[in-house]
């Protein structure tokens, strides 16, 4: 009998653990996304769009609900660098979104573009 209910118990934690798993969703990778938006803005200084090599905005110039909106709409005008935003993958635009959602001005560890 004990048996049967350590399975049991066994059995609804493995069932439970994988459905959450399963709705977490995709999560980028923050240092993927620092290295690729970073990486934007030297291209387009070498294609010559712009006249600095480091990222117009800092991941703390939003709060983390403004971040959000951006990557919703996909609205990326204010970034400049209209080019190189469109060519971006969405796992790309995944990465860079998480680096800048996670160290946004209302997060636990805001960060600037050094």
């Amino acid at each position: 009998m004990f048996k049967k209910l350590i399975i049991a118990a066994m059995t609804i934690t493995f069932v439970f653990g994988s459905i959450g798993m399963t709705f977490a969703g995709d999560k980028g990778n923050k240092r993927k996304g620092k290295y690729t938006y970073r990486k934007v803005y030297k291209a387009c200084n070498e294609r010559g769009a712009i006249d600095y090599n480091k990222p117009h905005l800092n991941p703390d110039s939003k709060s983390q609900d403004e971040w959000t909106t951006v990557f919703k709409k996909k609205d990326f005008s204010q970034f400049k660098c209209k080019e190189e935003w469109k060519n971006l993958s969405d796992k790309d635009l995944l990465d860079i979104y998480t680096y800048l959602h996670a160290h946004a001005s209302d997060s636990p560890t805001p960060a600037k573009c050094k």
